[in-house]
């Protein structure tokens, strides 16, 4: 599998990165184990996790199985941290305290000294971003974290953010990735995030390349009794993507993928590998056969002019002072 450097730093990251927000829950040891076997096997190194997700099981899961039949040499080790959980449920927290309490359990449940890639998960409208800022220099400067960056934040903060670690010399940490959601259904990062992402030498990790399962094609005439859109902590979550509009785009991807001969995942993914900034995109599969659907897409380049029928299908709306 291609490797890239994200954005201007020597972090090298597989095309395809596998996410892990359904291991422990949804996706069991067993077939976990198989998706991390197939993914390095393939030549994939970034694995995506979060303190967050299934409340800690998904890294303790990778952590067991980077302990035991995989070693975490295999793997560039990617976590978040800034959602904490109380006894009232899920709450945002960007603190100082709140952020390195986080990446040291992190590091407990993954079984490692250090993460290749620490993000700060969701902006936190109570934190000064100062502060936040200087918990990612102190997680690089403590050797907790090689790189750093955030997801899920808009532009002007991605900005702020960067040129807070800039004034820490060039020794200091500095922003390495912006991971968001990015795909033929989301391109709302081409406004404002993805060209100051560009303009600051950070890479782009895009999370959700199929459109939350939607460009698979699954969703087109029902919902399948297996799958997100059914599952009763997941469901919320694909909603958005089920309506007409989305059904424009579906449809043109189906009409490509059928004219290549391809699968419409494959070509989803091999548009998205191919967009300006970015340096991989995550794929959250279920299970290790839909896994194996996404690999298959690693040997394919688009037609230039299927690229721009896409683009053109799924642009995103533009205006003031986007364009002006």
């Amino acid at each position: 599998m291609e490797l890239r450097h994200v954005g201007g730093t020597g972090l090298r990251v597989s095309r395809l990165g596998l996410g892990t927000m359904t291991w422990s829950r949804d996706t069991d040891e067993h077939e976990a184990a198989e998706q991390l076997r197939d993914f390095v096997e393939a030549g994939g190194t970034l694995v995506d996790t979060s303190a967050s997700y299934a409340d800690g099981g998904a890294e303790e899961l990778l952590g067991e199985l980077l302990s035991g039949p995989f070693t975490r040499q295999d793997v560039v080790l990617c976590t978040k941290a800034g959602i904490r959980r109380t006894a009232d449920g899920a709450v945002v927290d960007g603190s100082r305290g709140a952020l390195l309490a986080s990446l040291d359990e992190s590091l407990a449940r993954l079984r490692t000294d250090h993460v290749d890639l620490f993000l700060v998960q969701t902006p936190d409208p109570r934190t000064p971003l100062a502060e936040t800022a200087g918990a990612l220099a102190h997680a690089v400067s403590s050797g907790r974290a090689r790189y750093v960056g955030l997801a899920n934040h808009p532009g002007w903060q991605v900005a702020h953010v960067a040129t807070l670690l800039a004034g820490a010399g060039p020794l200091g940490a500095a922003l390495t990735a912006v991971e968001a959601e990015y795909s033929l259904l989301e391109r709302g990062i081409e406004r404002e995030v993805l060209p100051a992402a560009q303009a600051l030498g950070a890479g782009v990790i895009a999370w959700s390349p199929l459109g939350r399962g939607v460009l698979t094609g699954k969703y087109r005439r029902t919902i399948p009794a297996d799958s997100r859109a059914a599952s009763p902590h997941l469901a919320g979550f694909v909603r958005p993507y089920l309506g007409a509009g989305a059904a424009a785009v579906v449809d043109a991807l189906l009409t490509a993928a059928q004219g290549l001969g391809r699968a419409p995942l494959e070509v989803a993914l091999a548009w998205l590998a191919e967009r300006q900034g970015v340096a991989s995109a995550l794929v959250g599969a279920r299970t290790a056969d839909q896994l194996r659907g996404s690999l298959a897409a690693l040997d394919l380049v688009l037609p230039d002019e299927l690229v721009a029928a896409l683009d053109d299908v799924s642009a995103p709306a533009l205006g003031y002072p986007e364009r002006f």
